[in-house]
């Protein structure tokens, strides 16, 4: 048992609007995690007073976030705009407290690790380490799936295609596929903010501004965030993503190379290590659908099959919520390590 198992923790969460936050903070209610105070801040409050939110049934105040009111804390969530983020992150090291930033405010500093529990989480032990990346949803559910697998078998090589939720760009995303969808449904028009393209009942690859291989700079970006999670791990990925009309949840059809022939058995065995798997084999009737993982903190795996033309290839589908296994899971099981609880 460590040393901090018998300790409470102060612990705040900075910006409370976004889905990531609500998330979180319903994990942290549900959560063991021995909290001796929360406090809630939010850089949309003016007023002192003026908000309040909910935690365990008690009425919390949301204050105006100042560095003063951070002293003394032991850990601070970062969920607010990525320049509140910034400007309250790199107080970490000066005002004693850790830090994770859970909407990729830090995603371009190389010095912050991107960090997913079970993976790589052994650097949390750093003390040094004041600041982490709670990485992308999709960046977390294949380090974790990939992670396993070459944890026990030869994998050289993995494609993934990955059907993107609309709730990747918060309350905004959801609206707008709801209420484009209710306007087509009724012969109106609808402005567009959010999507390029029509989002309801349609699906298109991503769009934004190409990296040098030609390749979409989110898709690069995962890419390599996903390379230095799985450092050591020497897996040639390829990652691409389709923008579908679906509220929550990744679904990802990955294939899987090995540097050897093996069976079925023997993905199954690799996969069914990890607590946070739920693996269907190919005899159940349950379809692992988005639905099916909406709230789950697992990551749901199922339709496994080997390739007919090459016995080294597998393909696997892969699915989890955004929010809950990509996201507030994964950062409340950092939270637990940064802490020292076991």
């Amino acid at each position: 048992m460590s040393k901090a198992s018998n300790r409470q923790f102060r612990v705040a969460l900075i910006g409370t609007e976004s889905l990531v936050a609500q998330e979180l903070r319903e994990a942290l209610a549900a959560s063991s995690l021995p909290l001796k105070s929360i406090e809630f801040y939010d850089p949309g409050v003016e007023e002192e007073y003026s908000q309040l939110t909910e935690f365990k049934g008690e009425a919390k105040v949301i204050h105006h976030p100042d560095g003063y009111l951070l002293e003394g804390l032991d850990l601070v969530f970062l969920a607010a705009d990525g320049q509140t983020n910034l400007e309250f992150g790199r107080l970490a090291r000066d005002k004693g407290f850790r830090a994770i930033d859970l909407v990729g405010s830090f995603s371009g500093e190389l010095e912050i690790p991107a960090v997913v529990a079970g993976v790589n989480d052994k650097i949390l032990d750093n003390k040094e380490i004041w600041l982490v990346a709670n990485p992308r949803p999709v960046s977390i559910i294949l380090s974790q799936v990939l992670f396993t697998l070459a944890s026990s078998l030869p994998v050289v090589r993995a494609l993934a295609v990955g059907l993107q939720p609309v709730s990747v760009f918060d309350q905004a995303g959801l609206e707008e596929l709801a209420e484009e969808s209710f306007a087509l449904l009724s012969g109106e028009n609808y402005e567009r903010k959010i999507f390029p393209e029509q989002i309801a009942f349609n699906s298109f690859p991503l769009a934004e501004k190409t990296a040098p291989a030609g390749q979409v700079w989110q898709e690069a970006q995962l890419e390599e965030q996903i390379k230095k999670i799985l450092t050591g791990k020497d897996i040639k990925l390829t990652l691409s993503l389709v923008q579908v009309p679906v509220f929550h949840g990744y679904s990802l059809m990955l294939y899987t190379e090995l540097a050897e022939n093996r069976e079925i058995a023997d993905i199954e065995n690799a996969l069914k290590k990890n607590r946070l798997f739920k693996y269907f084999p190919a005899d159940d009737s349950q379809l692992i659908s988005t639905r099916l993982v909406a709230g789950k903190d697992e990551i749901f795996i199922g339709h496994l099959r080997k390739t007919q033309n090459k016995p080294t290839g597998f393909w696997l589908w892969v699915a989890a919520d955004n929010l809950s296994a990509g996201s507030a899971s994964n950062a409340l099981a950092l939270a637990r390590r940064m802490l020292g609880i076991g």
